[in-house]
């Protein structure tokens, strides 16, 4: 990081290309589609379970609490460094696991979907792992692990931009189908942006054995999902 001697400011060119590195991989212009996807979203304002800011901001808090501290954030950490020591089978493993974590066919279909998408813009970049790295199909958290890796991203930062990632899809989703305006949109971070920071640290202490989503609500969201008459979104 940067440090000031004297009044001069002393720059690492590394950690700034890392942090441009996180914020092109988080930005919402990223070409993977994920705008597509509202995980469960449009079902739970459909079906009445969220009506507005002050509900959108419970069910938020308890997807972060019980869904990404638990589980993709946790993941990222033991991706990552996977990716660092070139192992494989860890990569494979943890890939797997987190496939078999995802309870409606509309989950493992973003997340697979959107890892195709990442890969497929990874190799345009010259930046994709090799083969022999690979997954037989690798999801989105596991090539978002790789990228971080591959662009020297600190692991607390890596965490840290794709809760913040996934937080801006999922208002993007409310002002699209709630619709929710974008000032009260803006107020929802203000107030999630804290919950983001102790999630990232909830998930840096996880062991094995506390791995694991705990969200009966968002599953039967996105099963019930499949079938809705009518939907702006893909899951």
């Amino acid at each position: 990081m940067a440090t000031h001697t004297e009044g001069t400011c002393v720059q690492n060119p590394q950690a700034d290309l890392a942090l441009l590195g996180l914020m092109q991989l988080v930005s919402p212009a990223l070409p993977i589609g994920a705008f597509a996807w509202s995980q469960g979203l449009e079902s739970a304002f459909e079906l009445g379970w969220v009506n507005n800011e002050a509900e959108l901001g419970e069910w938020l808090e308890g997807v972060l609490d019980d869904g990404l501290s638990r589980c993709e954030l946790p993941l990222l950490v033991r991706l990552q460094a996977a990716w660092a020591e070139g192992e494989a089978e860890t990569v494979n493993h943890w890939n797997q696991w987190l496939h078999a974590t995802r309870e409606t066919a509309e989950l493992v279909d973003e997340d697979t979907r959107l890892g195709a998408a990442l890969l497929t813009l990874l190799k345009s970049l010259n930046l994709a792992p090799t083969n022999d790295l690979l997954p037989a199909t690798p999801g989105y958290v596991t090539l978002f692990a790789w990228a971080a890796h591959k662009r020297n991203v600190p692991v607390r930062q890596t965490l840290l931009g794709f809760a913040w990632a996934w937080l801006e899809n999922q208002l993007a989703v409310a002002c699209k189908a709630l619709p929710l305006g974008h000032t009260a949109a803006q107020r929802l971070t203000e107030r999630l942006r804290p919950q983001l920071v102790v999630a990232v640290d909830d998930a840096l202490t996880r062991t094995d054995e506390e791995l694991g989503p705990i969200l009966p609500g968002l599953a039967l969201a996105s099963a019930l999902h499949e079938t809705q008459y009518s939907r702006l979104f893909r899951s």
